[in-house]
This record gives structure tokens, C-alpha cells and sequence, in this order.
């Protein structure tokens, strides 16, 4: 019965970890908000540099990429010595 006491319930990720994790997602979601838009009133006019302009081609992949690398970096923290939870 003490032995129960005494083991304490040891999950895969910490607070820290979880906060890390959120973070990651506001970032992806961020990225995917820069690349909504670009949508035309007349459905017969075709305005490509609107649709491929530099915030949606080129800084949301890149955004949400790095959303996904922190998400990563996030799982796979330690936590501090010192910051046992």
C-alpha cells in the first residue's frame, strides 16, 4: 500500500511541453490564415498577383513549416532538472 503512495504517475510530457505544444499550433494556424484570400468579385477576372503574391506562396509555407518543427522540437523537449512537476 505504500508502495502506491510513493510511485508518482509519470506521463510522457510535462506543463512545459503541453505549453510548447499550443504555441506550435498558433504558429501553424497563423500560416494557414496568411495563406486564405485572394478570392475575385467577377468570377470571369483572373488576378494572379493577388493569388500568388509572396505572403501566400512563399511566407505561409514557411510559417507553417516552422509551426510543424516546433511542434516537433516541443514533443521532444526534456524537462529541466529542476522543474519537476
Amino acid at each position: 500500500m505504500s508502495k502506491k503512495k510513493d510511485e508518482k504517475a509519470d506521463f510522457a510530457l510535462r506543463k512545459e511541453n503541453y505549453l510548447l505544444l499550443v504555441i506550435g499550433f498558433v504558429i501553424i494556424v497563423i500560416g494557414f490564415i496568411l495563406m486564405i484570400g485572394g478570392k475575385s468579385e467577377d468570377p470571369t477576372l483572373f488576378n494572379g498577383e493577388e493569388l500568388f503574391s509572396f505572403r501566400r506562396i512563399t511566407l505561409a509555407p514557411i510559417v507553417v513549416l516552422a509551426g510543424f518543427i516546433f511542434e516537433i522540437w516541443a514533443i521532444m523537449k526534456k524537462p529541466r532538472k529542476g522543474n519537476e512537476q
